[in-house]
């Protein structure tokens, strides 16, 4: 038996609105053609783009704590003291 869904899905843009360099806005991770056909989407595939975000954001997380992790060489003249 499928569930009715009797309110709207709201969208998870986070009025940041900035590209990435892989085309995902930068704060709500949804690619243009996720953003622009949000209003047309079904509730099935609006569930489906936000667990795609979600999916996204749980990578770049990953891969900023591993950028974070990596030991940064000194500068020049940078002896620590």
């Amino acid at each position: 038996m499928q569930q009715i869904e009797i309110f709207e899905i709201p969208s998870p843009c986070k009025n940041i609105c900035e590209v990435n360099n892989r085309g995902y806005c930068k704060g709500c991770y949804r690619s243009r053609e996720e953003r622009f056909g949000w209003n047309s989407f079904s509730n099935v595939e609006k569930k489906q783009v936000i667990s795609l975000c979600q999916q996204r954001y749980k990578r770049y997380l990953q891969k900023r704590q591993a950028l974070d992790a990596k030991p940064v060489a000194p500068e020049q003249g940078d002896f620590g003291f």
